[in-house]
């Protein structure tokens, strides 16, 4: 049901929520805010006990022990920040990366004499912005885009690779980014060494970046490891107009020194291209329709990434059988036949 080797996947990431609300999440400014304000409470609690003030508080409460309640949460609220601003430092170390590729290829087509448009990329910032979360239930997931993008939930990122064939998952991880653009090299290494060796992987425009391609096609030393990567650099409409339907020429090579995006842009508009990636849509996509439409699986029970992954594995196995089931029963029907 499943051949090994020279395989052809396709693989995406689906956001599935924690079993953690984002109303105990923190933002990183109203983190610092309290901080001052529970430093403020505290001072104001020490002169009243300065002052022998006699003023009973309500429902038994004491003094020390509202300071002792203030000053833990202001430590809570200061390792919240530290957490932050670590992840700020990590964020910014893939998006200069990311920058530094962007500048150097727009660099290569002003050398080239072709036309480059819209704004310079803007420098990625090194510090955490005050908008950035932390939950403390489970501090290892992270606010998404949820649905359509128009609103956000607690969630972790669910990656899966599937062979196109049988479609069944032939790799799978969790990530905490609430983006598939630094994904697609780990995510293709979660397909174990067992299965053989990708020929083809199928990603959308959200996996795409020039160094990731690279490092899936490429050795250290400049060697083609036989996987080739078919990625949408932009987005597209399903329609096709009368235009789109007439039979085309296949489109010229790009230069030698052409970009990475043109490369994978003109790839895509090769008939081959333009087939192989059409088997995406009808592989992944299905796979996370069937895990949450059919299995119900649509927010983690357990909390912390290890956890968390080790319960996407099982879900994936779970599909897994259930579709070794359907192909059994068909072959079953087809030797009956």
């Amino acid at each position: 049901m499943l051949k090994f080797g020279q395989l052809t996947v396709a693989a995406d990431g689906t956001k599935v929520l924690a079993p953690a609300s984002k109303h105990s999440a923190v933002s990183y400014q109203r983190a610092g805010e309290m901080i001052e304000e529970l430093e403020l409470e505290v001072q104001q609690l020490l002169a009243k006990a300065e002052q022998a003030d006699a003023t009973p508080l309500q429902d038994g409460l004491t003094i020390p022990g509202e300071i002792t309640r203030r000053q833990e949460r202001q430590a809570a609220l200061a390792r919240a920040r530290a957490e932050i601003e670590a992840r700020a430092q990590a964020r910014y170390a893939v998006q200069l990366a990311e920058h530094e590729a962007k500048v150097a290829e727009r660099a290569a087509q002003k050398q080239r004499g072709e036309k480059v448009g819209g704004q310079p990329p803007q420098a990625p910032s090194p510090g955490p912005v005050a908008k950035d979360q932390y939950n403390f239930t489970d501090p290892e997931s992270r606010i998404m885009k949820a649905g359509n993008g128009n609103h956000f939930e607690q969630s972790y990122n669910a990656q899966a690779v599937v062979e196109v064939e049988s479609r069944l998952i032939v790799g799978q991880r969790v990530s905490q980014s609430p983006n598939d653009k630094s994904e697609l090299v780990s995510t293709l290494a979660s397909v174990p060494v067992e299965a053989g060796g990708l020929a083809v992987a199928l990603v959308d425009s959200g996996f795409f970046s020039a160094a990731a391609v690279q490092q899936i096609e490429q050795t250290a030393d400049g060697q083609a490891t036989g996987t080739t990567v078919y990625a949408a650099v932009e987005k597209t409409g399903h329609h096709r107009n009368v235009a789109d339907l007439e039979v085309r020429p296949e489109p010229q090579r790009p230069p030698a020194d052409a970009s990475a995006t043109e490369v994978m842009r003109h790839r895509l508009k090769t008939t081959v291209g333009k087939a192989l990636y059409q088997l995406r849509h009808q592989t992944v996509e299905p796979v996370f329709g069937i895990i949450k439409g059919v299995l119900g699986f649509r927010q983690f029970r357990l909390r912390g990434r290890a956890k968390v992954s080790l319960e996407w594995t099982l879900v994936c196995l779970a599909y897994n059988l259930k579709r070794l089931h359907r192909l059994g029963a068909g072959l079953k029907l087809a030797g009956a036949a």
